[in-house]
């Protein structure tokens, strides 16, 4: 997940034409500007792909409309090919058919809670690892819920100053994790977080 040093992952206003806010866009430049090819970048984007066999994201990640779906052709900000290449599981309290994209990407729409979602994504996986992509509402409810094991924090140093920010709505923030890698570029310091032995 992608932060601001202010603690923000969207900016304000997201919308259908600005899927990440005012200033969102920042927040990825580590991986998809000029400094992706920095040596601890590339790995990073390279370790987090390995090993993935489903991810988890919520409906504000996949789109920003709310309530019954108006229409069902649209999918998502990715284009034809999205780049998850696995079953993805959309939280949602409106059901819809799953979508097949290129590439290997089907999003499914799990309207079963947060528990079962994870269940069918483990079941999808195979073996593999299931990665929560977002957004901020998502991953509180994994954290509030003791479902994350492992967290990537890629903190960005730009001051967004407002949007959404990743630990509010927690009681005080996420416990019981430390942090077990600490690597950086210029663009960006990546931050690793496991739970801790208990």
């Amino acid at each position: 997940m992608s932060i601001s040093a202010d603690g923000y992952v969207a900016g304000p206003n997201q919308s259908e034409d600005d899927p990440l806010g005012v200033g969102g866009r920042a927040l990825h430049e580590w991986h998809l500007g000029p400094t992706k090819d920095h040596p601890a970048n590339r790995q990073v984007i390279s370790d987090m792909m390995d090993g993935i066999g489903a991810t988890i994201m919520g409906r504000n990640m996949f789109g920003p409309v709310r309530g019954p779906w108006p229409d069902q052709s649209w999918t998502g900000w990715w284009g034809d090919d999205p780049p998850y290449h696995h079953p993805v599981f959309v939280l949602t309290h409106h059901p819809r058919a799953s979508i097949a994209m290129r590439g290997g990407t089907t999003f499914h729409f799990a309207g079963d809670g947060i528990e079962a979602a994870l269940e069918r994504a483990f079941d999808a996986a195979a073996g593999g690892d299931v990665r929560l992509a977002g957004g901020a509402a998502t991953i509180q409810q994994y954290l509030r819920a003791g479902l994350i094991d492992e967290m990537h924090l890629a903190i960005v140093p730009i001051l967004l100053g407002g949007g959404e920010r990743l630990f509010d709505h927690l009681d005080g923030g996420p416990t019981g994790y430390e942090c077990v890698e600490l690597v950086s570029s210029l663009s960006v310091t990546h931050a690793r977080f496991a739970r801790s032995a208990r």
